[in-house]
């Protein structure tokens, strides 16, 4: 996510594309103990490294011990081109910037924007951003980046779709000043600065000598051997394992230092289970995955942490929803929606999905906590929300829909329309949103709406996602960034440039559309203080709670971040905070400084 290092909290931001875990793309599957040659783990608390018999630090022997074993996502990759739709580790937007690099990078835990390709971000009046590359950046086959590398990756989101193309909403040009200087000038209506300045901290620079000859096919390319300009290439990949090699080449050794293993590797597993299980055992050195009961773990003496010792232990900052079709009959009616919104079991997801990481939902779109607390209408949604209140929705869909119940116990409306079967989809192996949905089924069935699950690839969902090709989905709007929740709102209310059905959407999925929209979002960046913000805010949420295109089912991390300190210690925690926890922005950090176990 991200957020200015000059932006006041009033400016509003562009989002991160949706995605679990900053996924729209596909990685990696399990190698097995014997093939990484793993050492004992020891007991001890989280950042407790494995010991041998007489006390002393070990690690994994051998090339394993070089390695660091990391679990991000699931899938088989088959694109390495950050411009698609779905690109595999680390060339997502949402993922570490070993491959790619963007010019600055967001840190989560004090909202500012760390140095990237460009050295500052410099201001000199409201409308003109200026970053200065850093001394000495090249791609990883000897060409050197330039100013015009960057022109040319934001030029292409003029001529294409891809993640950022929005930023042109707010952006007037971009401008190479001089071979080692970009210019950005804004446009004065809209006026967004935040906009450009999280596109500018999202957007992967990519190498015009490589990617101009592609033409159109610039963002469809696979682009299976990927030129970078970060501190790792692709080494290889199949339906195991993605592996990346240290670049001893890398520009930004002066800068960042040196990373202390020589490969990373991104094995692919089928489920989150798989992955915990390896966590545990110490064949992973980190994943960002869901792990059920995480405490259990170093309950167990194992040197497994996450960023907070004790409960919550993750930085929240997101909002999974069960995205509605509106497009799909019966579902087209709002009533349906709310009577939906009072079916769903909260508290169970919450407790249970959610292994007690997450409070039961509300119904906004604003997280009732941190940051964005002091916008959050409490009011509002205890006039006009929902809860977990089954009655109220047999009260709906009987007195205010006028629906009849068939012999099956399902309901249909009064011109026949049966409510289901509808599919709800989400990715398989993606544990806890599998869980909630198996809830959001059994909530809907209990009140007399059929609703059946499925969990496809994680590819084939977001495409079916993105094209508008579900009934019912469980997938991610926007985190916590500088701006929130002005991202959260235009992620899921703002048709301007939203695909139609059947086309590639990256936000909007239930191409929800409303008059006020626009001009509220808008009006954010010119608000005067936080009294005109949670006023134009709750105008926003009132506007959902009328059209419900989406119902919050949890509260959860903007990513999650557990590590086993068995081969590599140095991992950062709320103790050791030199590093955001996570795996996006200036969260590459902690790569740099981890240290072998031992020596």
């Amino acid at each position: 996510m991200s957020r200015g290092q000059t932006d006041s909290d009033r400016d509003p931001v562009e989002a991160f594309r949706p995605t679990r875990r900053r996924f729209l793309g596909t990685t990696g599957l399990a190698l097995g103990a014997a093939a990484l040659g793993l050492g004992a783990t020891g007991c001890g608390t989280a950042q407790t490294p494995s010991s041998s018999n007489n006390g002393a630090a070990t690690g994994r022997a051998g090339a394993a011990g070089e390695t660091l074993f990391v679990f991000v996502q699931s899938g088989v990759p088959t694109s390495f081109n950050p411009l698609g739709a779905t690109p595999a580790f680390p060339t997502n937007v949402g993922h570490m910037q070993l491959l790619y690099e963007s010019l600055l990078r967001f840190d989560l835990l004090d909202g500012s924007l760390k140095p990237g390709l460009a050295k500052e971000l410099q201001t000199p009046d409201p409308s003109t951003l200026v970053l200065p590359l850093q001394d000495g950046t090249r791609w990883s086959d000897g060409t050197e980046l330039t100013a015009a590398d960057v022109v040319f990756t934001f030029e292409l989101a003029k001529k294409m779709t891809v993640h950022y193309s929005s930023v042109w909403t707010y952006l007037e040009s971009v401008e190479a000043t001089d071979a080692r200087t970009v210019r950005f000038t804004l446009k004065q209506k809209p006026f967004n600065p935040g906009s450009v300045k999280d596109a500018i901290a999202n957007a992967f620079i990519v190498p015009q000598h490589v990617f101009a000859p592609l033409g159109d096919k610039a963002a469809s390319d696979a682009n299976l051997k990927p030129v970078g300009s970060g501190p790792f290439t692709l080494d290889k990949y199949d339906q195991t394992q993605i592996n990346l090699k240290r670049f001893d080449g890398y520009w930004g050794k002066a800068v960042f230092g040196t990373p202390a293993m020589t490969t990373i590797n991104h094995p692919i597993f089928k489920s989150n289970n798989d992955s915990d299980l390896k966590l545990e055992a110490g064949e992973l050195d980190a994943a960002q995955t869901f792990t059920a009961q995480i405490w259990t773990m170093w309950e167990k003496g194992k040197p497994v942490g996450t960023w907070l010792k004790d409960k919550p232990y993750y930085l929240a900052g997101n909002l999974p929803l069960l995205e509605v079709n509106s497009s799909v009959k019966g579902l087209d009616n709002p009533k349906v929606r709310l009577a939906i919104a009072h079916a769903i079991d909260y508290p169970t997801i919450a407790s249970t999905a959610m292994s007690d990481y997450s409070d039961p939902a509300k119904a906004s779109l604003m997280l009732p906590s941190g940051a964005e607390g002091k916008f959050f209408d409490q009011a509002g949604v205890d006039a006009a929300g929902w809860s977990y209140d089954p009655a109220k929705a047999v009260a709906i869909l009987e007195g205010e829909l006028g629906c009849t119940k068939g012999d099956d116990g399902i309901y249909s409306l009064p011109d026949g329309t049966r409510l289901g079967p509808w599919e709800a989809i989400t990715p398989t192996g993606w544990s806890d949103w599998n869980t909630a949905l198996e809830i959001v089924a059994k909530s809907c069935k209990a009140v007399g709406i059929d609703v059946k699950t499925k969990f496809p690839q994680a590819p084939q969902v977001t495409t079916m996602i993105q094209n508008g090709n579900f009934e019912l989905a469980c997938w991610n709007a926007s985190g916590v960034s500088v701006a929130s929740p002005w991202t959260r709102f235009r992620d899921v209310l703002d048709d301007r440039g939203i695909a139609p059905i059947g086309k590639t959407a990256f936000s909007n999925f239930t191409r929800f559309s409303h008059p006020d929209v626009a001009g509220l979002l808008d009006s954010v960046g010119s608000a005067p203080d936080d009294a005109a913000l949670k006023e134009i805010y709750g105008k926003l949420d009132a506007i959902y709670r009328e059209g419900i295109p989406v119902i919050p089912l949890m509260y959860r991390p903007n990513e999650f971040y557990e590590y086993n300190s068995s081969n590599w210690s140095n991992f950062p925690d709320e103790k050791n905070p030199y590093a955001p926890p996570g795996w996006t922005g200036a969260s590459i950090g902690w790569i740099f400084n981890l240290k072998k176990v031992g020596t």
